[in-house]
């Protein structure tokens, strides 16, 4: 193939063409990467350098003047419009005119520019040289490949003509066979089809004929169907030819049909039979154009008993024939949906409320999904068949409301079983052993901690399954947790506060507390309760807080504006502050308590009247008494001591009575005048003594509760002294009471200052309030004191 006689547009800055210009002269081609770093130009993109190599082809063909114009453009610059470009920018239009440029650029730049100008342009004209050569050399590759291709195609269709005549000939010559079989076969097909039309007539009358034999067998094997099916079968026959050549066969055949008809009604009434047989009885006898609406009440009446029935019962298989029945039903009775839609509706309602029966009483939460679930697939089976009923919808929301009133059950069961260990062990009437007290603590703390722990297991089994009823409620699961550990929380210290007597305005769900009497609270229990909610705010928040955060984070369905629905600081807050009123209500309680005795004590006798002291008054031993029972029960309950009040770290005099200088002096004076000169001095030397601090800051230790009930009593006693007028043997009685306090209350703490001080300040009291404050000699004193140590001993012993 030659190429086109076609003469290459040259660029205008060309004056003469070149050897590459010429399509049929090869000239050795420069590489364009080695072009573009000769001029420092960087290598242009594909899309540009297949822009560039279209735009040449059609300069080459002269196809486009405009494109052929654009063609030889800067890739940088883009090029203007001959009407608004500058002499110097439209040197790629059609109406470029050299001179004109020469002339502008000359004026513009100078030498330097000129010659860097030049530069440009020569390494322009190089590569559209170039470009237009490689584009002449791959047309004429082109050209080559065609005519290749049209050699090879006039080759391979040279000897196709003659082999499709051969072709043609061989499809006439079996058509023309074929015609000539057909033709020769007709009268035979003609024949064969005439025998088969009246073979199949005679099959049809053998079968009317036999039909009352099937009929009969039908009826012996209890297959109505198929009796029912045989005769709308043969029906039009009978309805056609029944009064001349089939007028036995019809006979018959209604009188077995009769006795079908029988038989299915008898089907239908029969409480024996299942509902769907029933209901398979109704369509047979609708087929046989037996009147049905009248019986449309009596087979609704009979599913409502069946439902009824499977509210005791429920199985997988009732559900599904309730199902099947629904769906015979709508097919018999189209217009019975809205009364179905009632009885699934009434089905499904007394079963969730059998449901919410269970939860009156603990259930785990494995059997609670199971029974979710069970009705969860019961309505989706029953939905498929009633849709308008919308039992899914109804079910997803009655199972929220019965998980919620799970969960706020599963906590109102954990605070009474906390309340009735508390109550249990804090009201019986026998005498406490010694560990009982312990033993009750450390109940309550178990059932506390591993109460929500169980909980929390109990509540991750709502949130932990794949099944679709859960998928969509697990958000509010999350957030209905969190809230119920929130309120059970807030309601049990509630109930605390209800248990110790603090408060009677609490509303309380349960009738625990009608065990407990308001008038009558244990002060063991008040004690319990108030180290109970230290461990609380310590040890199961804390515990509560992290499984919360592990197992059931996330939720969201609460809304924002009532904040986060498990705050732990806020009850870490609540328990904290009832732990402090719950200890310091027991300490109350119990100073009262001694103050009653005290108060007895000190204000039946006529102190002016008052004997000379024999002994040690008998309301020691009963303080005494009660100072072992606080012990007791502070010793149990309450952690040991963390700090020990030593002499040494108590301020203020540690002198005893009897070593006191004054003292001793005034027990040598006799006289009235020199004793309440006495009196004075004393008063004297309390303002030049060291201030001690009586009263520190309450601690949950067994030191500082006893101390705090012990140092109140003691002030307590110090003001009924001061209520009394004392003559000289009362005074003594006093001297010699506290004298032997001062050695038996050294067993109960170590503050040793502080209880002389204020066993100090009781006989102070009473030598103000008497009328002749001659104190005990100390040699009578000891002895009595003695006397009252042995006795004690002797008592200890014969027990």
């Amino acid at each position: 193939a030659k190429l086109p006689k076609r003469t290459p547009r040259l660029s205008p800055l060309r004056s003469t063409p070149t050897t590459s210009d010429l399509p049929g002269v090869q000239a050795p081609l420069q590489p364009r990467r080695e072009m573009a770093t000769t001029v420092g130009d960087a290598p242009t993109a594909m899309d540009e350098k297949a822009r560039r190599t279209r735009d040449l082809l059609a300069s080459f063909y002269n196809t486009d003047p405009a494109a052929a114009g654009a063609a030889a453009a800067s890739p940088a610059r883009p090029s203007p419009t001959a009407a608004t470009a500058s002499p110097l920018e439209s040197i790629n239009s059609t109406s470029f005119n050299p001179d004109v440029y020469m002339d502008v650029l000359v004026q513009q730049s100078n030498l330097e520019a000129l010659l860097q100008r030049h530069v440009k342009m020569a390494a322009e004209i190089k590569n559209l040289d170039t470009d237009l050569q490689m584009l002449v050399y791959e047309n004429y590759n082109k050209f080559i490949s065609a005519t290749d291709t049209i050699k090879r195609m006039k080759t391979n269709i040279a000897g196709m003509e003659t082999n499709m005549e051969q072709l043609l000939s061989k499809i006439t010559s079996v058509q023309s066979r074929s015609d000539t079989v057909n033709t020769s076969l007709f009268n035979k097909r003609e024949n064969i089809e005439k025998l088969h039309r009246t073979r199949n007539l005679l099959r049809k009358v053998q079968f009317i004929y036999d039909l009352p034999t099937r009929l009969n067998k039908c009826i012996k094997a209890e297959a109505y169907a198929d009796a029912v099916r045989f005769f709308t079968g043969a029906k039009p026959i009978f309805e056609a030819y029944g009064d001349t050549s089939f007028q036995d066969c019809k006979k018959a055949s209604e009188e077995a049909m009769d006795l079908v008809i029988q038989q299915l009604q008898a089907k239908l009434y029969s409480d024996s039979e299942p509902i769907e047989a029933r209901a398979e009885a109704v369509v047979l006898l609708k087929q046989l154009n037996f009147p049905v609406n009248n019986l449309k009440s009596n087979l609704l009446e009979k599913l409502e008993d069946c439902l009824l029935n499977l509210q005791t019962e429920p199985t997988q298989a009732s559900v599904g024939d309730i199902s099947k029945t629904f769906r015979a039903y709508l097919i018999i009775f189209p217009d019975s949906e809205s009364r179905l839609i009632e009885l699934a509706h009434a089905l499904f309602t007394n079963r969730y409320e059998t449901v919410r029966g269970a939860l009156k009483e603990r259930i785990p939460s494995t059997d609670l999904l199971a029974m979710l679930r069970g009705l969860w697939e019961d309505a989706t089976a029953i939905d498929e068949v009633i849709s308008e009923a919308a039992l899914p919808a109804f079910s997803l929301e009655t199972t929220r409301d019965i998980i919620k009133q799970h969960i706020a059950t599963a906590f109102l069961h954990l605070q009474n079983e906390i309340s009735d260990v508390l109550v249990t062990h804090s009201t019986s009437n026998e005498k406490l052993e010694e560990s009982q007290l312990q033993t009750a603590m450390e109940k309550s703390k178990i059932k506390v901690s591993q109460g929500c722990i169980d909980l929390l297991q109990e509540f991750r089994h709502l949130i932990d399954g794949n099944t679709e009823l859960l998928v969509k409620l697990k958000d509010l699961i999350i957030d209905w947790v969190q809230e119920g550990f929130q309120d059970f929380f807030q309601k049990l210290d509630g109930h605390f506060h209800l248990l110790s007597g603090r408060s009677t305005g609490f509303s309380q769900e349960s009738s625990t507390v009608d065990f407990v009497q308001i008038d009558k609270v244990p002060t063991v229990l008040v004690l319990m309760l108030a180290q109970l909610c230290v461990f609380i705010e310590q040890t199961t928040i804390p515990k509560v807080t992290e499984d919360l955060a592990d197992s059931f984070s996330g939720g969201g369905a609460r809304s924002s504006e009532y904040g986060p629905p498990f705050v732990p600081g806020e009850i870490c807050r609540l328990y904290r502050s009832s732990g402090e009123k719950f200890l310091q209500h027991y300490i109350n309680i119990k100073t009262q308590k001694i103050s009653k005795l005290l108060n007895k004590r000190f204000s039946t006798p006529v102190w002016l009247k008052h004997k000379e002291p024999r002994e040690v008054n008998m309301f020691v031993d009963l303080l005494l008494l009660e100072f072992n029972g606080v012990v007791s029960e502070v010793k149990q309950i309450l952690p040991g001591l963390i700090r020990r009040h030593r002499h040494s770290d108590s301020t203020g005099s540690t002198t005893s009575s009897r070593s006191n200088p004054m003292r001793e002096d005034m027990l040598n004076r006799s006289n009235t005048n020199r004793s309440r000169s006495q009196f004075l001095e004393n008063h004297l030397a309390k303002l030049f003594e060291q201030k001690m601090e009586i009263f520190t800051k309450l601690e949950y230790t067994q030191e500082s509760v006893i101390s705090t009930v012990l140092k109140l009593c003691l002030k307590s006693l110090q003001e009924f002294v001061r209520l009394q007028t004392f003559n000289r043997s009362g005074f003594q009685q006093i001297q010699l009471d506290m004298e032997f306090l001062k050695s038996s209350l050294k067993e109960f703490i170590d503050d040793e200052a502080a209880i002389s001080f204020l066993l100090k300040e009781v006989n102070n009291a009473a030598h103000e309030r008497c009328l002749d404050p001659i104190p005990l000699e100390a040699p009578i004193l000891d002895k009595l004191i003695n006397a009252k140590l042995a006795k004690i001993k002797e008592q200890s012993a014969n027990m």
